[in-house]
C-alpha cells in the first residue's frame, strides 16, 4: 500500500492553506463563537470555489466525486487552521446520505449547508441554527425541528437539540453506516492536523518565550515532550492514510483511535509547555484545545472505536 499522496492532492493541501492562512480564520472562529457567523459562512462560499465542499458529490451533481484521501486531504487542513462549522456534517457524511439531485447540487456549490443528528451516536445537531438543511439520520432520513440550544465544551461549536419532522427519504442500513464511517474518518482527519497546529504552535512558543536566561526550548526535558507529540502524530498519520484508501470498519476506527490520542497528547503538552497563558482564553491555543476535547467525543469516543476494532479482530475480518 502506497503511504504517499499524488501531486495534485499536495497541491490541494497547498491551496488549502494558503486560502486558510489567509484568512484569519482564528477571527472567524471566534465571530461564530459569538454567534456572528457572517464571516465563517463568507469562508465557507470561498472554501467551495476550491472545491471542498464538493468533493464527496458523484460529479453527475456537480461534484468532485473525490475519494477518502482526498477528504482527509481537506480535513486535516481543516483542522490545522481550526475552520468552524459543520464542515464534516456537509462535507464529508450528507452526500453519502442524500439523494435529492437539486440538494446534491446546493451541497457542491456551497449553496447549502447541512447538519444532523444520529442517535444514538450523535444525538445533537451541531450549528443547527446556522445551517440550511437540518436533517435526523434514524431508519429513514427526516427532516428536523429545532429545539433549545446546548452548552458545548467548544463554544464555536453550538449544540441543537432536535425532534424529527418530515421524512426526506428511506435509508438503508449499508447507507446510513458508509455516511457515519466517512464522518468518523474525517474527524480522524481533522483531528490530525488540530494535534499538528497545536505542535507547530508549541514549537514556535518555544523558541521565544526566555527563562533563567535562555529560550526554554534549548531545554532537553522540554525538547523530548515535543518529541514524543511528533513521534505520536507520525504514527497516526498512516493508519489515517490507510483507513481512506481501504475504508473499512476497523481501519477507521483505529485511525480515529490513534488521532484522538495523538491529538490529546498534543493538547496536554502544548497546555503544560505554554504554561498559564495556556489555560486563557485569549492564547489562540485555547481553539485548539477546546475543538479535540470536543472532535475525541464525536462520531464515536475512543472505547467506540476500539470495542469496534475488537469485535472485527474476534470476527477475523
Amino acid at each position: 500500500m502506497k503511504f504517499r499522496l499524488s501531486a495534485e492532492q499536495r497541491a490541494f493541501a497547498e491551496a488549502l492553506d494558503a486560502l486558510l492562512g489567509a484568512a484569519d480564520v482564528p477571527s472567524v472562529t471566534r465571530s461564530w463563537a459569538a454567534q456572528r457567523p457572517e464571516p465563517g459562512l463568507l469562508l465557507w462560499k470561498q472554501l467551495a470555489e476550491l472545491g471542498v465542499t464538493a468533493l464527496g458529490v458523484p460529479e453527475e451533481h456537480g461534484g468532485v466525486g473525490g475519494t477518502p484521501v482526498d477528504l482527509i486531504v481537506a480535513f486535516e487542513r481543516l483542522g490545522y487552521h481550526g475552520v468552524p462549522g459543520p464542515v464534516i456534517e456537509s462535507i464529508a457524511a450528507a452526500p453519502a446520505l442524500l439523494t435529492d439531485a437539486s440538494l446534491l447540487s446546493s451541497l457542491a456549490s456551497g449553496d447549502a449547508v447541512v447538519t444532523f443528528a444520529a442517535a444514538p451516536d450523535t444525538p445533537y445537531a451541531l450549528d443547527a441554527d446556522v445551517a440550511t438543511d437540518v436533517l435526523v439520520v434514524g431508519d429513514s432520513l427526516s427532516r428536523a425541528e429545532i429545539g433549545r440550544a446546548l452548552q458545548s465544551v467548544d463554544p464555536s461549536r453550538q449544540l441543537f437539540e432536535v425532534t424529527t419532522a418530515a421524512e426526506v427519504q428511506p435509508l438503508s442500513p449499508e447507507t446510513r453506516q458508509k455516511a457515519l464511517d466517512l464522518a468518523s474518518l474525517a474527524c480522524a482527519a481533522e483531528l490530525l492536523g488540530c494535534g499538528e497546529r497545536m505542535l507547530a504552535d508549541t514549537v514556535a512558543y518555544l523558541g521565544q518565550r526566555r527563562q533563567f536566561g535562555r529560550v526554554i526550548g534549548e531545554y532537553q526535558a522540554l525538547k523530548h515532550a515535543v518529541a514524543d507529540v511528533r513521534v505520536a502524530l507520525d504514527f497516526a498519520r498512516p493508519l489515517l492514510l490507510g483507513a481512506a484508501r481501504e475504508p473499512h470498519a476497523r481501519s477507521i476506527s483505529a485511525a480515529k483511535v490513534a488521532t484522538s490520542d495523538a491529538a490529546q497528547l498534543a493538547a496536554r503538552t502544548g497546555l503544560q509547555l505554554h504554561g498559564a497563558i495556556g489555560y486563557t482564553l485569549e492564547c489562540e491555543l485555547s481553539l485548539w484545545l477546546l475543538r479535540v476535547r470536543a472532535l475525541v467525543g464525536c462520531w464515536g469516543t475512543p472505547a467506540v472505536h476500539r470495542a469496534r476494532v475488537l469485535e472485527s479482530l474476534m470476527r477475523g475480518r
